[in-house]
């Protein structure tokens, strides 16, 4: 008992540098990438991919980082742009990494989101706390447009911006904003790429209907580029492709199912990074029996 009680503190006491420096790395500075006419993807900071366009009468943003740091810094960028207001803050979906940045706007700014999205904001956590978002203090943070099937935003007489929404997918909320006058689209977390999907079935999200949704979206939209809030942007195929894999692994989990596999043993058939995915399919299939 002796020797194990040594053991723990041993490996709690070598694993505290490591915490320690982890918890001081800093993260990369925000960034400015310019993907199209006065159109950019936000990089780095604390949080995910967003985006910023540069209007004749304001600024549009996409996503909001997380930190006052983060949205200190992409203000700082967009002035090395252009001295115009920042008009709408677009939120494509409610994860924290997407919108805890909102509360660091001046209340000038108008957030807009899907109505959906919208009462996402509320939802309780996946450990089923209460969300921050209740807090009154917060409620000029939280979207105050919202929308059901498509809406359009206009910072540029010429070019509108159009937000749309195809169905449930990674949550029950996602919107896509796209610019057609340049064929981009920035799609929030509908696609990973290089990193197993994410489905947030406790907020609803849904494997299949993400699956549908996508494929919608190819055919509503010419867009021939995607930019994603946790990959590099993305083209036509590539999005293509991401459906397939949705398709083979979900065809996959229901064969297993169908010869009467436990979700455990379904699990050990596939990589460890994908049990999570492979849980979220396995219960929508049992549930629809």
């Amino acid at each position: 008992m002796k020797l194990l009680f040594k053991l723990c503190c041993f490996l709690i006491v070598s694993a505290l540098p490591w915490y320690a420096t982890a918890q001081q790395t800093p993260a990369d500075p925000v960034t400015f990438n310019k993907v199209g006419d006065n159109i950019y993807e936000i990089r780095g900071g604390s949080g995910a991919n967003g985006g910023a366009f540069i209007g004749q009468s304001g600024v549009l943003l996409i996503d909001a980082k997380m930190n006052q740091e983060s949205v200190n810094q992409t203000v700082q960028e967009i002035r090395k742009l252009s001295d115009k207001p920042i008009r709408f803050l677009v939120n494509t979906h409610a994860d924290g990494d997407h919108v805890s940045g909102n509360r660091f706007f001046p209340e000038s700014v108008v957030f807009v989101a899907h109505e959906n999205c919208r009462g996402e904001f509320f939802h309780p956590g996946r450990n089923g706390e209460p969300s921050s978002w209740n807090d009154p203090k917060l409620l000029p943070f939280v979207p105050s447009v919202t929308f059901s099937d498509k809406m359009d935003l206009y910072v540029d007489p010429e070019k509108k911006v159009e937000l749309w929404y195809f169905g449930v997918g990674h949550t029950t909320g996602d919107a896509v904003v796209y610019f057609p006058h340049e064929r981009i689209a920035f799609i929030g977390d509908q696609v990973f790429k290089g990193r197993v999907q994410l489905i947030h079935s406790y907020k609803g999200g849904n494997s299949f209907e993400h699956v549908r949704t996508l494929e919608k979206m190819l055919e509503t939209l010419d867009a021939e580029k995607f930019c994603s809030g946790h990959s590099e942007p993305l083209d036509r195929d590539m999005i293509l492709a991401h459906i397939n894999e949705m398709k083979e692994l979900q065809n996959k989990v229901a064969g297993l199912v169908n010869k009467k596999y436990t979700l455990e043993n379904i699990q050990k058939e596939f990589s460890k990074d994908q049990a999570g995915l492979v849980a979220a399919i396995f219960n929508e299939i049992t549930a629809s029996k």
